[in-house]
C-alpha cells in the first residue's frame, strides 16, 4: 500500500451486472481488488486502505484517500559528451545545439554530469504527473480484462465479454465522475439495490456513502464477509428456535452468501418418514439440489426440518416456507426410490455391470481397475501385514456403487453410499469402512483412512490411477490435471508417512505398471517415482510450520533414492535435528570438498572405490581418520540396518575432528599415484558412510 498524497479523495469502481457465478463470486471480487492495487501502484498513485464488495449483481472496490494525480517527478536525459558538444573555443557546437533543441530549451540552460567516463551534457527537468482521472478509464478496463472469469458471455449486440451481461458502471473519485466507459456504458454515480425490494435507482454524492446506502436504501449487504457473518447468525438463531443445530460446511455457507442479497432464512419441515434414508442421502439431497441447511437434533440424529435463505424479506413468510417445503418433497421423494431400487440388489452382484462403465479408454473399463487393484491390494496387504482376503474383498466391491441409481444421482455420494450399502449386506465393517475409505483424502488437510485395509485400498487405488494415466502419457501439464494424479500422490505420501506405513515405492510403482494393458516405456517406473517424490516439497510446505524441511534438505535426501516414503521421512525428520548441532556445517563443507574431489578424480579416469578392508596408513591426520571410520565401522552398520538415523548421525559426528585435521594437513592429490589412490579411497569410504542417511554434499556449508 503507497502512501496517499495531500490532494486525494476516495474512488469507487462498481460493475453492475446479471446475477454472477456464485462459487466464482469471492475469487473475482479478491482479484477485482487486488488487480487494481497493483496498477495503482505500478502507476504511482498512492492510496489508503482498499476495500472489496460482491454480490449477486456488483462487484466493487473502495480505494480510501487515492491520490488526484502522480507526484511529479524528476528527469534526467543525456546528451552527448562534453568534448563534442563545445570546440576548441568553448562555443556549443551542432551537436550540442540540436540536443537543446531536442529538449525545448536554450544550450544555457543544460548541465553537465561527471562520470567516470568522462562530462556529459544533461537536461534536468520536472515532469508533472499525469492525473488519476486520466490513467484509471484504460487502467480499470486492463485490470477488469484480466479477471479470472470462469467463462465468457457475450450480450445484445455488441463485442464486450464478462462473466454475465453488464447493466451500470460507477469510477466516482470524491464528487466526480471519471469520463470513460467500460462494457460499451459510459461510467457515473448511479447504483442499484435490491431487485425487488428497492429496484430504484441511487445516486450516490460521494464513495463514502456507497455501503451506508446500499443497506438502508438499496436493501443489501454489500460486504461478502459482513453478509456471511450476518447469515450465519441468522440461520444459527433460526435453528435454535427449531431445536436444532445447522448442518453446513463452509463451502456451502459461501455459495449461499454469494446467492443472496439481503439474507433471510426460513424454517422448512418434511414428513419425518423420510428420515428412514441415510444422512448422507438426506444431506446431499437438501444441500446439493436445494442449497438448504439440515438440521440435527440434540441427539445428533437429524431432524425432520431444514433452513433455506430467501433472499427477500416476504410479506407472506408463510407462503416462503410452503413454497420451499413443496420443491423439496418431491425430491426427497425420488431419493427414497433410488434408495429402495438399490437396496433390491447387493452391491456383489453389481460386479459385472463395471464391465460397461469405462474407466479410461487405454486402460479398459471400472471392472478391469477393480482387478488391478485388488491385486495391488493384495500385495500392499502382504508387504505391510494386513488382512489380504478383506483387502482383495473390499477391492472388488470397491467401484460397484457407482453403478447405483443414488451415486448416478448424486455422484458426490460415491464411496459413502458403498460404505451403507456394505454395511447393509452384511460385509464385514473393515470392508464397508474401506469402500468409503478408498477415496480419502479428497482434499489438502482432509482425513484419513483410518482402518488398515482402507489404507491399503487407497493405497491400491492411487497407485493404479497415477501408473495407468503415466502408462497412456496422459501426465499432468501446468494447471491441467483431468485425472486428479497430484491430489492422488499427496494423497498416497500422506497415508504412508502419516499412517506409519513402510511400503517399498519402487516396487509397488514396478508393479503398477507392470499390470497396466498397455506397453510401458523404459525408465516411467523412475519418472513417476520422481514425480510422486516431487509433491513432498508441497507437502512439507503445508505441515511443517517455518520451512523447517528446505529444499536442500529433501534434495539431499531424495538423492539416494530411498525406496519408502516413509524412511524419506524419517531421514528427514533426524536430519533436520542433527543440522541444529555444531557439527553439522562443517561436516556438510567437508561433504561437499570430498563430492568435488571424488568427481574430478573420476572425470580424469582414475577408478575410485571404498576401501573394503583399509591397509596400514601413516601414522598422519589420514590414519587418524582411517582409523576413526573403521572403528565407527559396526556402530555404523548396525544404525543404518536398524534404520535408527539419529544414532547414525551421531557416530558421523564423531567424524569431525580428523575430517577436519585431515583437510588441513593432508594433500589429496598428491603426485604419487598409489598415495593418491589410497587417500581418494579413504573419501569414498567417507562419503559412503555419510550418504546412509543423506548426500551431505548437496547441504548448505
Amino acid at each position: 500500500m503507497t502512501e496517499p498524497t495531500v490532494d486525494c479523495a476516495d474512488f469507487l469502481l462498481e460493475i453492475g451486472t446479471e446475477e454472477l457465478p456464485p462459487r466464482a463470486l469471492g475469487a473475482l471480487a479478491g482479484a477485482l481488488r487486488e488487480g487494481l492495487g497493483a496498477a495503482l501502484g505500478d502507476a504511482g498513485l498512492g492510496h489508503g486502505a482498499m476495500h472489496e464488495y460482491a454480490t449477486p449483481r456488483r462487484l466493487a472496490v473502495v480505494v480510501e484517500a487515492l491520490a488526484s494525480a502522480q507526484p511529479d517527478r524528476e528527469v534526467e536525459k543525456r546528451g552527448p559528451p562534453v568534448r563534442i558538444a563545445f570546440d576548441a573555443d568553448g562555443q556549443p557546437t551542432r551537436a550540442a545545439q540540436a540536443f537543446a533543441e531536442s529538449c525545448g530549451v536554450p544550450v544555457t540552460a543544460l548541465a553537465q554530469l561527471e562520470t567516470d567516463r568522462g562530462s556529459w551534457l544533461v537536461h534536468r527537468a520536472v515532469a508533472a504527473g499525469e492525473s488519476a482521472a486520466v490513467l484509471l478509464p484504460a487502467m480499470v478496463a486492463k485490470v477488469v480484462d484480466e479477471l479470472p472469469v470462469p467463462k465468457r458471455m457475450r450480450w445484445g449486440a455488441g463485442t464486450a465479454e464478462f462473466a454475465r451481461p453488464v447493466h451500470w458502471i460507477i469510477m466516482l473519485h470524491g464528487t466526480e465522475v471519471i469520463p470513460g466507459e467500460l462494457f460499451g456504458l459510459p461510467a457515473g454515480r448511479v447504483t442499484y439495490g435490491h431487485r425487488f425490494m428497492a429496484p430504484a435507482a441511487l445516486e450516490l454524492a460521494t464513495p463514502d456513502e456507497y455501503v451506508r446506502r446500499l443497506e438502508a436504501e438499496g436493501r443489501v449487504v454489500a460486504s461478502l464477509t459482513e453478509r456471511r457473518r450476518r447469515l450465519l447468525e441468522a440461520c444459527q438463531a433460526a435453528a435454535r428456535e427449531a431445536q436444532g443445530t445447522l448442518v453446513a460446511d463452509e463451502a456451502l455457507l459461501d455459495e449461499i452468501t454469494a446467492l443472496v442479497e439481503w439474507p433471510v432464512p426460513v424454517i422448512g419441515r418434511f414428513d419425518p418418514a423420510f428420515l428412514e434414508l441415510p444422512d448422507e442421502v438426506l444431506i446431499a439431497t437438501l444441500q446439493g439440489h436445494q442449497r438448504y441447511l439440515p438440521l440435527r437434533g440434540a441427539d445428533g440424529a437429524l431432524l425432520p426440518a431444514f433452513i433455506a435463505v430467501a433472499n427477500i424479506e416476504s410479506r407472506e413468510p408463510a407462503q416462503v416456507r410452503a413454497g420451499n417445503e413443496r420443491v423439496v418433497r418431491p425430491r426427497l421423494a425420488d431419493a427414497a426410490f433410488f434408495y429402495r431400487q438399490d437396496r433390491a440388489q447387493t452391491l456383489a452382484s453389481r460386479v459385472p455391470a463395471l464391465d460397461a462403465v469405462v474407466f479410461q479408454h487405454d486402460l479398459g473399463s471400472v471392472r478391469d481397475k477393480s482387478l488391478r487393484v485388488a491385486a495391488a491390494a493384495h500385495e500392499i496387504a502382504l508387504a505391510t501385514g494386513g488382512d489380504t482376503a478383506m483387502a482383495e474383498h473390499a477391492a472388488q466391491l470397491a467401484k460397484c456403487d457407482l453403478v447405483t441409481e443414488m451415486v448416478g444421482e448424486f455422484p458426490e455420494l460415491q464411496g459413502r453410499m458403498g460404505r451403507e450399502y456394505a454395511a447393509l449386506d452384511g460385509e464385514p465393517a473393515d470392508v464397508a469402512a474401506a469402500i468409503e475409505e478408498q477415496y480419502l483424502p479428497r482434499f489438502a488437510g482432509d482425513r484419513l483412512p483410518a482402518t488398515r485395509t482402507g489404507q491399503t485400498l487407497a493405497l491400491a487405488d492411487k497407485l493404479d490411477t497415477l501408473a495407468g494415466i503415466f502408462a497412456i502419457g496422459q501426465r499432468p501439464s501446468g494447471t491441467r490435471d483431468p485425472f486428479g494424479l497430484r491430489r492422488a500422490a499427496v494423497g498416497l505420501l500422506r497415508i504412508l508417512i502419516e499412517g506409519e506405513i513402510d511400503l517399498d515405492l519402487t516396487r509397488a510403482l514396478g508393479a503398477a505398471l507392470a499390470r497396466q494393458p498397455v506397453a510401458v516405456a523404459p525408465g516411467l517406473a523412475d519418472e513417476l517415482y520422481d514425480y510422486i517424490m516431487e509433491r513432498l516439497r508441497a507437502y512439507y510446505a503445508d505441515t511443517v510450520p517455518g520451512g523447517e524441511i528446505t529444499a536442500e534438505m529433501l534434495d539431499a535426501v531424495l538423492a539416494l533414492r530411498p525406496a519408502s516414503p516413509l524412511d524419506v521421512h524419517r531421514r528427514l525428520a533426524a536430519l533436520k535435528r542433527f543440522l541444529q548441532q555444531e557439527a553439522a556445517a562443517s561436516l556438510a563443507a567437508a561433504n561437499k570438498r570430498v563430492a568435488n574431489l571424488l568427481r574430478k578424480a573420476a572425470e580424469s579416469g582414475e577408478t575410485v572405490v571404498a576401501d573394503e578392508a583399509p591397509d596400514s596408513r601413516p601414522a598422519d591426520a589420514e590414519g587418524a581418520l582411517a582409523a576413526r571410520l573403521q572403528a565407527l565401522g559396526p556402530g555404523l552398520e548396525a544404525a543404518a540396518a536398524a534404520r535408527d538415523y539419529d544414532q547414525l548421525l551421531a557416530l558421523l559426528a564423531r567424524l569431525r575432528e580428523p575430517v577436519d585435521r585431515f583437510f588441513e594437513d593432508i594433500m589429496v592429490m598428491a603426485e604419487e599415484p598409489a598415495v593418491r589412490a589410497r587417500r581418494l579411497s579413504l573419501l569414498a569410504s567417507l562419503r559412503e558412510a555419510f550418504c546412509r542417511v543423506a548426500d551431505f554434499s548437496r547441504l548448505p556449508g
